[in-house]
């Protein structure tokens, strides 16, 4: 039998819902742009690699790309390590709005570069330190999507909402592969890598403006003012140079930030084979045709968005555990499979085989916006989450479509990709055991928050 502990009912925050969906939309938002420029590159793989990388073969082309592709994720770490820490200090809503300032700026001016053919190496050099700006400004983005989220919902719907977070990603890879597919099949060959490979590219900086503005609009979530509130009335000294700060949060957090290392691998590993390389693997690996390739993982994407939410809200109804640990098995078991049926080369087996594993990417979507912030406590969650999150991306997420087209050259095998996927799964199985259910539990750290005040009453009667 467990003992009741008393509640103070001034320390229960009642969430305003039309708050939680300003915060949702504006994070999601966000996340569809950051998303929008990594799909919109991915999808041009093969004419970047063109247009940037003239006189090597195609294979070489590609892992070029990739390469630069991977690039950004190589400063993913510093980002989170500057940006992470100073959501922690300054706040959530004021850095969220920097790195969107950054990420549509960089994203603009990767469609302004000149050709290889008009400047040179001098191309590749600018995409590669365009493509790192980038991601040092993504470092700060997704814990503080994460953390703005989790932080403004109430604790018996923080997985409904936290699901709108990945909502936002596949719209941003839908539209990026939309856009890609429509501009394909408009424009000849020789249009595309002349010119026409830049609109996606620039239409990202108006798009990041908007995000902008809807991100200022916003106010600090709950948990960031009631911290701040209580500094204010016993205050401290705030005069500890960054870098210790930094090792404090590394030092104190070390457990929960290896376990989100573990989970994010998973996440990431599994999200970037499907969404970003898939499209590439189909059609220089197996040879299928560019545009067929882009319009079946479109569908697949669009089967996923109508998942999401519901499995958002079944996490709150029977925990986060049970459906991660399901997803991570599935890889495990169903992935070799999945790919075998692509193999087989008909529609229909195409779109069985992707079906199966966007299925169980599905799951990690819909789940993990909810499970990663609840792993640290309020006054380090923006830091820790950036940190652990960007240098598992950074090591393994990013680097998925490099590693794979590099280890299918050198083993001259079609079958690598289903091997990493389910490394990947058995990784983040014990990952997922290892954690604490956090579903329908106050944020550590923080008071409890509830959607109404009767669950308030209801709250502080049961002595909870």
């Amino acid at each position: 039998m467990s003992s009741a502990t008393s509640v103070d009912p001034s320390s229960i925050t009642v969430t305003d819902e039309s708050a939680v969906k300003r915060a949702v939309r504006a994070a999601m938002l966000g996340n569809a742009m950051e998303w929008f420029d990594f799909g919109v590159f991915a999808y041009l793989a093969a004419t970047l690699g063109r247009v940037f990388f003239p006189g090597a073969s195609t294979s070489a082309q590609l892992i070029f790309t990739f390469g630069t592709f991977a690039a950004a994720f190589l400063v993913r770490p510093l980002g989170g390590m500057f940006f992470g820490p100073l959501g922690d200090r300054i706040g959530r809503k004021k850095v969220l709005a920097t790195t969107m300032i950054m990420m549509s700026l960089s994203t603009f001016g990767m469609g302004l570069i000149p050709s290889y053919t008009v400047i040179g190496v001098f191309a590749p050099v600018l995409l590669i330190a365009l493509r790192m700006l980038q991601g040092f400004s993504t470092g700060g983005e997704y814990g503080g999507a994460t953390t703005f989220i989790a932080e403004y919902a109430p604790d018996k719907r923080r997985g409904y909402f936290g699901s709108f977070l990945e909502f936002g990603t596949l719209i941003g890879y839908i539209a990026a592969a939309g856009l890609v597919t429509i501009i394909q099949l408009s424009v000849t060959q020789d249009s595309l890598d002349s010119w026409a490979w830049r609109i996606p590219f620039l239409i990202g900086g108006p798009l990041g403006m908007v995000g902008l503005y809807l991100r200022l609009r916003l106010e600090e979530t709950p948990a960031f003012q009631a911290m701040e509130a209580t500094k204010a009335a016993a205050p401290e000294s705030d005069g500890e140079p960054a870098t210790a700060r930094l090792r404090d949060t590394v030092r104190g957090q070390w457990r929960p930030m290896l376990l989100c290392i573990g989970l994010v691998l998973v996440f990431n590993v599994t999200d970037y084979m499907l969404l970003s390389y898939m499209p590439t693997y189909l059609s220089s690996t197996l040879g299928y045709d560019e545009v067929h390739s882009l319009v079946v993982i479109i569908v697949v994407m669009v089967l996923m968005m109508f998942g999401l939410t519901r499995l958002g809200s079944l996490s709150d109804r029977v925990g986060r555990k049970p459906l991660l640990l399901g997803s991570c098995a599935g890889f495990v078991v169903l992935s070799l499979p999945a790919f075998l049926l692509v193999k087989q080369g008909s529609l229909v087996a195409v779109f069985l085989g992707l079906a199966i594993l966007g299925a169980l990417l599905m799951v990690l979507l819909a789940v993990m916006p909810s499970t990663l912030p609840a792993l640290f406590p309020t006054g380090v969650r923006y830091g820790a989450l950036a940190i652990g999150f960007n240098v598992s991306v950074s090591l393994f997420g990013g680097t998925t479509p490099l590693v794979t087209e590099s280890l299918q050259s050198y083993f001259d095998s079609d079958l690598v990709a289903p091997y990493y996927l389910m490394l990947a799964g058995v990784i983040g199985f014990v990952s997922v055991w290892l954690i604490r259910e956090s579903a329908n539990k106050p944020l550590p750290g923080s008071a409890p928050a509830v959607a109404t005040e009767q669950e308030k009453h209801e709250l502080v009667s049961a002595g909870r």
